[in-house]
C-alpha cells in the first residue's frame, strides 16, 4: 500500500511539511506557482534550496505582504542563565493574541511593542503596521472557502486550524469566537496549512505514519511570564500523541504543525517496513549540531494487516471509581492504543477491576510505569502479541451541518467508514438536535449528491 512516513527528530513545523512533501511530488515548482496563483492575501511562497549538516533540502520561505514571521514574533527559548536563545524554527506560528493590545494607538508609525500573543511573546522587529489587524477564526474560514482547491482540501484545511483554535480557546478560557490571530502569523500559517493540504491529495497516501515528536526543551518568555516547551497550546494539541524532549534548547514543535500531524497522521511509531521510492527534506532556518530538518518517506508497505502489540495488566481493589477512571484516562493521554476494564472476583470473595492497556511493544515499559504512578498496583503484566487490522485515516467531508471527520477503514475484503462521534455531538448539542437526527441529516445529504 501506498505510505508516507514523517520522520519529526526535530519537531514540525507547517512549512517544513510542506517543504518536504513538495519534494516528493514531480513538479515541485508547478505546486509553489499554484499556491501563489490562489490568490491568499499578500502571500508569495519560495522553494529555496537549503542545506543542513550536509544535507541538501528544501526551506518554504512564505511572506506576507513581503514580510516573514521573524522568531520575535513568536518568542525566544530561554537558558536558565538569562539569556535568550534564537528560535529553532523561524516559521508559521500563529498565535493567538490574548485579546488586548498594551497599545491603544493607531499603527501608523514604525516602533517596538510588545503584544499580547497566544504566548504573549514581543515583536523584535520594525516594520510599517498600516496592514496590521487580526484574523478570526470566520475570517480564516472565508479565505479558505474562496480557494480555488477541491472540496477536501478545504475540509481538512478547516479541521486543521479548528484544532488550532479549539487548543488555543481552552488555554485562554474563553470562546473559539473570541479568538484572534496576528495578521502575519495567521496568514503564513494558513498557508502553510493548505500547502500542505493540497501536497496530501496529490500525494495520496493510503497510510500515514509518523515518529513520536521531538518537541525541544527549555521555556518561552511571555508577557504572562515564562513558560515550558512545549507552549501550552502545542502540549493540548498534540494530547495523545507520543513527544519527547532532548538536548536543543528551543520551541521545535510549532501549534500548526502539532495540529496537522494530528490530523493526517493515523499513527506514531517507528518507520513501516517499506520500500521508499522517494525522501524528502523540510528545512528550518537555524542551524544546530544535528541536521534542523524534517523527512518524509514515500513508498510502499507491505499489507499483511498484521502487527506487533502488547497488553500490559493488573488486578485493582483497593481503587475508588473516581480513581480509576482518573487513571484510565491518564493512561489513554500517555500514548494507549486502548484503555479498558472488567469486573473480576478476586482473593477473599473481593469484586476487583481488571485494568488492561493495549499498546505497541515500543511504548510498553513508559506505559507500564503510568500504570504504576496512577494506580495502587504493585505489578503488571505483559503479554506480546500481534493482530490483524483494517488500515485506518480520517478525513473530513463537508455536510448541510458542518464539518464532519470519518473514519474510514479498508482491507481483508472490507470497507467501512463512520463519523467521528465528538463531531457528530457537537453538532447536536449546538443546533439542539438529538444524535439520531444529525445522523440522518448527513446520511440524506450525502444519498443526494
Amino acid at each position: 500500500m501506498k505510505t508516507l512516513y514523517l520522520e519529526c527528530g526535530m519537531g514540525a513545523a507547517g512549512d517544513m511539511l510542506m517543504a518536504a512533501l513538495s519534494e516528493l511530488i514531480p513538479d515541485r515548482q508547478a505546486f509553489v506557482d499554484r499556491m501563489n496563483a490562489l490568490g491568499l492575501p499578500g502571500i508569495h511562497l519560495e522553494a529555496e534550496p537549503a542545506v543542513k549538516c550536509g544535507i541538501t533540502g528544501t526551506h518554504m520561505s512564505v511572506t506576507v505582504h513581503g514580510e516573514e514571521e521573524l522568531p520575535g514574533d513568536v518568542g525566544e527559548a530561554e537558558h536558565p542563565h538569562g539569556h535568550e536563545h534564537d528560535h529553532d524554527h523561524d516559521h508559521d506560528h500563529h498565535h493567538d493574541h490574548d485579546h488586548e493590545h498594551e497599545h491603544d494607538h493607531t499603527h501608523g508609525h514604525d516602533h517596538d511593542h510588545p503584544h499580547d500573543h497566544d504566548h504573549d511573546h514581543p515583536h523584535d522587529h520594525d516594520h510599517d503596521h498600516g496592514h496590521h489587524h487580526h484574523a478570526s477564526p470566520a475570517e480564516i474560514d472565508e479565505i479558505i472557502a474562496g480557494l480555488d482547491v477541491s472540496d477536501r482540501v478545504k475540509a481538512d484545511a478547516r479541521a486543521v486550524y479548528a484544532l488550532i483554535a479549539d487548543a488555543e480557546s481552552r488555554v485562554h478560557g474563553r470562546p473559539v469566537t473570541e479568538i484572534h490571530f496576528h495578521e502575519v502569523g495567521a496568514l503564513d500559517a494558513v498557508a502553510d496549512v493548505v500547502g500542505v493540504c493540497l501536497l496530501m491529495e496529490e500525494i495520496g497516501a493510503d497510510l500515514i505514519t509518523a515518529s513520536p515528536v521531538h518537541v525541544g526543551s527549555g521555556q518561552v518568555r511571555c508577557m504572562h511570564g515564562i513558560l515550558p516547551v512545549p507552549a501550552p497550546a502545542t502540549a493540548l494539541i498534540l494530547t495523545g500523541v507520543p513527544t519527547y524532549g532532548g538536548q536543543v534548547r528551543g520551541e521545535l514543535c510549532t501549534p500548526t504543525g502539532a495540529a496537522l500531524l494530528k490530523h493526517f497522521v493515523s499513527r506514531f511509531g517507528d518507520r513501516p517496513a517499506m520500500a521508499v521510492s522517494a525522501i524528502g527534506y523540510g528545512m528550518g532556518k537555524k542551524d544546530f549540531e544535528q541536521a534542523n530538518c524534517l523527512r518524509a518517506f514515500l513508498g510502499e508497505s507491505r499489507d499483511t494487516r498484521q502487527e506487533r502489540i502488547c497488553r500490559l495488566e493488573c488486578n485493582l481493589d483497593d481503587m475508588t471509581g473516581e480513581d480509576i477512571g482518573f487513571a484510565t484516562e491518564k493512561i489513554r493521554q500517555a500514548g494507549a492504543l486502548d484503555v479498558y476494564t472488567q469486573a473480576i472476583g478476586m482473593k477473599k470473595n473481593r469484586p476487583g477491576i481488571l485494568l488492561s492497556v493495549i499498546c505497541f511493544p515500543e511504548d510498553a515499559d513508559r506505559l507500564a510505569e503510568a500504570v504504576m504512578k496512577h494506580t495502587t498496583t504493585l505489578g503488571v503484566r505483559r503479554q506480546d502479541m500481534s493482530r490483524y487490522f483494517l488500515s485506518r485515516r480520517i478525513r473530513t467531508v463537508e455536510t448541510a451541518l458542518g464539518p464532519v471527520r470519518v473514519k474510514e477503514a479498508s482491507g481483508m475484503g472490507v470497507e467501512r467508514q463512520k463519523a467521528e462521534y465528538d463531531d457528530l455531538a457537537a453538532l447536536a448539542e449546538s443546533r439542539g438536535l438529538s444524535l439520531q437526527e444529525v445522523r440522518r441529516m448527513i446520511r440524506d445529504r450525502s444519498s443526494n449528491r
